[in-house]
């Protein structure tokens, strides 16, 4: 499985997450989630998710002037919006502590039987 097919799911988690605390425009949600050890996730993944998660309702925007060049399409979230945020963070907590006991234990159970 490649980390573009396991990100799939989880991007729209995190730009809700990255929009939760202040208006941020695309290129912005890029290199922070670069910052967070994404690697290179372009615009071009951002906005399609961006606009389908604006159709859902979970976001809007304004396009706002920018001193260094055209204006910015800034994004915020929604009462809905919110309302995903926290039902994602609960589905990922539980999800982070079935991946990690599957990957402790069979890791565990792996070296003991090669030794």
């Amino acid at each position: 499985m490649s980390q573009t097919q396991m990100m799939k799911g989880i991007l729209d988690g995190c730009l809700l997450a990255i929009i939760r605390g202040k208006e941020v425009y695309g290129y912005e949600m890029a290199e922070r989630l670069s910052e967070y050890g994404f690697g290179e996730v372009s615009e071009g993944t951002i906005y399609p998710l961006l606009m389908r998660m604006q159709r859902e309702g979970l976001v809007t925007s304004v396009k706002k002037a920018s001193t260094a060049g055209p204006k910015r399409k800034y994004y915020s979230l929604t009462d809905k919006g919110h309302e995903e945020l926290e039902a994602f963070l609960e589905r990922w907590k539980r999800l982070e502590k079935s991946v990690n006991e599957a990957i402790r234990q069979e890791t565990k159970e792996g070296s003991e039987g090669s030794a």
